[in-house]
């Protein structure tokens, strides 16, 4: 190929602008003259966002992957246990479509919890006897238990609640938190995913890195996932026999040849490889840090349980999470595996809530113990719900439950959330939406206007479209709101 007219191909109109712009030439001279300003350009953000005051500056996503049973944890419904064993009615059921594992079903027999409900807190929030410690925190909690999505599978209802789509591809939640508001910690990613296997399903839904993928964003705003074997993040430490000293005058000499190729081409993706470079540097010191649970004192150990002093545990992500969330991480994603239960659901999902009941709790009490709970926006939920019949053989200990995308709950605390307090209603049989639906979309929207965004402002040029996070669609419910 021609070397002149490969060169004009690869100046694009973005590639345009961004050579006549400032450039890596003024930056470094500003970082010369005064650190801040290099320090402001790593923080990165968007001119104008936050659009408008903001009650939260960060994330806290207990992403409970496998979806949860409302029946059994948060939707109360007593008039179900005169109705055990019984058919549920076609006027309920309305032909909505069943996934393949229980189509074939030629009965759907009702399954009422087992589990026992009490209403806790000045606003009388109904939980199941499995939450225990969530009911301490009561108060705190907006419980809304009209979402709704359209996805009736695992893998895109996950994509969906992560990045607004069901196709894989689109950026995630906290690539456009990273893209909007950037970072306000330079040592760290704006963006952090951790992951925890639980103890109900052990066989659950794999999880895949695009779930906090940058999608069409630049990829400086991709999560990084940290780990609880070896080093947190891949290739974090040197390898034998290089130095920090040595390291650096490697990344200094690699720097001036992304230069070069940056001067040449205009590529943008180049400015986020020395970027994320540099970060990485920085994270050589400040990961180990941060990581190492050993410093918190035994009181704060003890109130996450006993599991917070084994990596890779809920629990020890949790009390992670608080760290990360007092230096200034922007969007923190806990995924925590085991709730897909076909079966067994009664033996599983109690594990599942020792996994994760105390921990949860414990997160909420030390964020608001130390100031942080009132800018800090904590979720937790799942992908979809459970239906109300039962898949497979109905016994009177045992039970199973498939998706069910028609309704769930999940439930919200902290920066300008709305404590001790309950949005929407189902029907008698947890089948459908009563009262106040909350869609996929008007969640997104909903947690971007409380970290201060206007969810139609917060936009990406990509194919020749303005993309956003909510897609065409979101509302934000200012019921759920403080």
């Amino acid at each position: 190929m021609n070397p002149l007219l490969e060169h004009r191909l690869l100046l694009n109109r973005r590639h345009f602008f961004s050579r006549t712009g400032l450039g890596l030439g003024t930056l470094g001279l500003a970082s010369l003259l005064d650190e801040r300003l290099f320090a402001a350009e790593a923080r990165g953000g968007l001119p104008g966002v936050p659009h408008f005051a903001a009650r939260a500056k960060r994330v806290i996503y207990l992403f409970q992957s496998g979806a949860p049973s409302q029946m059994d944890l948060f939707d109360y419904k007593p008039k179900l246990d005169g109705l055990r064993a019984t058919e549920l009615p076609d006027s309920i059921r309305k032909g909505q479509r069943l996934t393949g594992m229980t189509a074939t079903q030629e009965k759907f027999p009702v399954a009422p919890t087992k589990f026992r409900f009490a209403q806790h807190g000045r606003g009388g929030t109904w939980l199941s006897e499995l939450l225990p410690h969530t009911a301490r925190v009561a108060d705190e909690l907006c419980v809304v238990r009209s979402m709704f999505t359209e996805a009736i599978n695992h893998d895109p209802a996950v994509t969906f609640l992560q990045t607004g789509a069901q196709l894989a591809g689109r950026p995630s939640i906290g690539a456009w938190l990273s893209y909007g508001l950037g970072s306000e910690n330079s040592d760290l990613p704006a963006f952090v995913s951790l992951i925890s296997n639980g103890s109900g399903n052990p066989n659950d839904q794999p999880l895949y890195d695009r779930l906090w993928g940058s999608g069409f964003l630049p990829t400086r705003h991709q999560g990084v996932k940290f780990r609880s074997a070896g080093d947190p993040v891949l290739f974090l430490s040197n390898p034998a026999g290089l130095d920090a000293a040595a390291r650096r005058r490697m990344l200094d000499d690699l720097a001036k040849l992304n230069q070069l190729k940056l001067k040449e081409t205009g590529d943008p993706e180049i400015t986020t490889r020395i970027a994320q470079y540099e970060l990485a540097y920085r994270m050589q010191t400040s990961v180990p840090e941060l990581t190492d649970l050993t410093k918190e004192p035994a009181h704060v150990l003890d109130r996450y349980g006993p599991d917070a002093r084994k990596p890779g545990t809920f629990a020890a992500n949790c009390l992670l999470a608080r760290r990360l969330a007092e230096r200034g991480v922007r969007f923190i994603q806990l995924f925590h595996r085991g709730w897909d239960q076909h079966a067994k659901l009664p033996s599983q999902i109690t594990g599942q809530c020792r996994d994760t009941d105390q921990p949860s709790a414990a997160l909420i009490e030390d964020l608001r113990q130390r100031g942080l709970l009132k800018d800090t926006l904590v979720v937790w939920g799942g992908e979809f719900g459970r239906t109300v019949y039962c898949q497979g053989r109905l016994t009177a200990d045992d039970y199973g439950r498939d998706h069910h995308p028609r309704c769930f709950s999940i439930w919200l605390a902290g920066g300008g959330i709305r404590g001790g307090h309950t949005h929407g209603e189902t029907d008698d049989f947890s089948y459908n939406i009563a009262r106040d639906p909350v869609h996929v979309h008007d969640l997104h929207a909903t947690l971007l206007h409380c970290l201060g965004i206007d969810h139609t402002r917060l936009t990406f040029k990509f194919q020749g479209r303005n993309h956003r996070l909510t897609d065409v669609h979101g509302q934000v419910v200012k019921d759920m709101l403080a």
